[in-house]
Order: C-alpha cells, then structure tokens, then sequence
C-alpha cells in the first residue's frame, strides 16, 4: 500500500510540473502569439554582409508550391539590377503551434541567408528540414525561372 501511495504521488507531481512547463513555455505558442517575418529586402541586410553577384533577369518570379509533411510551402524571389532583392514566403504551415514556432525562428534566418547568398543553396537551421526542404525547393525553381 505505501508503494502504491508513493507511486501516485509521485505521478501526481510530475502531472502538475508537466501543466506548469506547458502553461509558462507551450501556450504562447499554440495561441498563435508568434510572429513570423515572411518578407526581407536585401536593403535590410546588417552591413558588412557580402552580397553574391548572379544574372538573374529582373522582375518577380514565383516557386512552385513544396509539399511537406506540415504543410504547402511557396515562395516568391524579386530581382533587381539582377540581384536577389527580396523574399516573399506566399505559404507555409502553420496550423499547428509546434510549426508556428519553427517557422517563426527560422524562415527570417533562411530569407537573409538567400539574400547574403544571393542563392537558394543556404545551409539547414537544425530541427528543421521539413521546412528547409520546402523553402530551397521552391526558392530554387523561382530562381531557375530568373536565371538568364
């Protein structure tokens, strides 16, 4: 009987630190209170970043739309003076809060990646391939469509 006691007890604790850990770090973000920047000029850029030179034909080009396992993802590159000049995410999942938080943290870092890189070729935020894959895919074929 006390075995059982302290068992239940103890499962009682550990129910109430799970509740408190999702109510102090879950919550935010399963409300929706993340914010995801989906656009970035390369005037944006901190300075000192090295910018590529490609030819790419000017204008706006859109990517095909990626299927992920979240999610649709598509992206727009503009070109500018035959630069990449701006990132515009169309779509991207964000149903769920898990991918409202990846998508908040890493597609700003993957746009000023591309923007410095002035290519879809950026390295993987780890914990985040899905997203990864869909982004370059789609960022990749717009950019075939700019190339000249």
């Amino acid at each position: 009987m006390k075995h059982i006691t302290t068992t239940l007890l103890a499962i009682a604790i550990v129910g109430v630190i799970g509740t408190d850990g999702f109510y102090l770090f879950v919550k935010n973000h399963l409300t929706g209170t993340a914010s995801v920047r989906t656009s970035m000029t390369a005037d944006s850029l901190p300075s000192g970043v090295v910018k590529h030179s490609n030819n790419y034909k000017n204008g706006t080009f859109t990517g095909a739309s990626m299927t992920t396992p979240r999610g649709i993802v598509q992206t727009q590159a503009v070109i500018k003076n035959g630069k990449i000049s701006k990132i515009n995410v169309l779509n991207f999942p964000n149903s769920s809060g898990i991918t409202k938080r990846i998508n908040a943290r890493t597609l700003s870092i993957y746009i000023a990646e591309v923007l410095k890189a002035q290519s879809a070729k950026i390295k993987l935020v780890p914990g985040t391939s899905e997203a990864y894959t869909g982004f370059t895919g789609s960022l990749q074929d717009a950019l075939n469509h700019a190339e000249s």
